[in-house]
């Protein structure tokens, strides 16, 4: 490979990356955006989104992707900054946040054709993630031995169904609490 090839590549590489960020704040403000919108926005032509994105589907599964890969990959950032238990419940909260705030995502997804697939292959990173937080709490001493990665992130899954605001992530702390107490190890 050149040195021209490899700066078009890393071009390539911005370009998508830069319409995938776009893409996520247009499709959070309605799922129904239009790929010119989205193109217009990015600052890049419509046959530059439609080489990396030909169709509305594969944009809308590859933000999906982005931000539940992104999130995922926080997880041990959050471990260096915050002790085992106060990660998993940041964590948590966030990604409670990235589910609420992404009603215009849901919406997009709806018509995805390969929506299931999509969705399954983004649970893999958060289940891999929430494996991490439980295997560093269950070092710490904060939740028992063996818990189910996709069991807990099933449990936690009420996050994303209260409120985004003051009384809702009160019982979004409340109920954490009710939830971390069942995970801690018997006494």
């Amino acid at each position: 490979m050149t040195g021209t090839d490899a700066r078009r590549r890393a071009d390539a590489l911005r370009n998508r990356e830069h319409i995938l960020r776009v893409a996520q704040d247009a499709f959070a403000e309605s799922g129904t955006a239009s790929l010119n919108t989205i193109a217009k926005r990015a600052g890049v032509g419509a046959g530059t989104l439609y080489r990396h994105f030909p169709t509305r589907e594969d944009l809308v599964l590859a933000v999906y992707r982005h931000d539940v890969q992104r999130l995922a990959d926080s997880v041990g950032d959050m471990l260096a900054v915050y002790p085992p238990m106060e990660a998993f419940r940041a964590w948590f909260a966030a990604l409670a946040d990235c589910v609420r705030g992404r009603e215009g995502l849901g919406e997009a997804l709806q018509g995805a054709a390969a929506r299931e697939s999509a969705v399954h292959e983004a649970c893999v990173p958060v289940v891999g993630a929430v494996g991490t937080l439980l295997r560093a709490c269950e070092a710490e001493g904060s939740v028992r031995a063996g818990l189910a990665p996709l069991d807990v992130l099933l449990l936690m899954g009420f996050l994303w169904r209260v409120g985004g605001d003051a009384p809702g992530r009160a019982r979004g702390d409340r109920v954490t609490d009710l939830v971390v107490d069942g995970l801690r190890p018997a006494r």
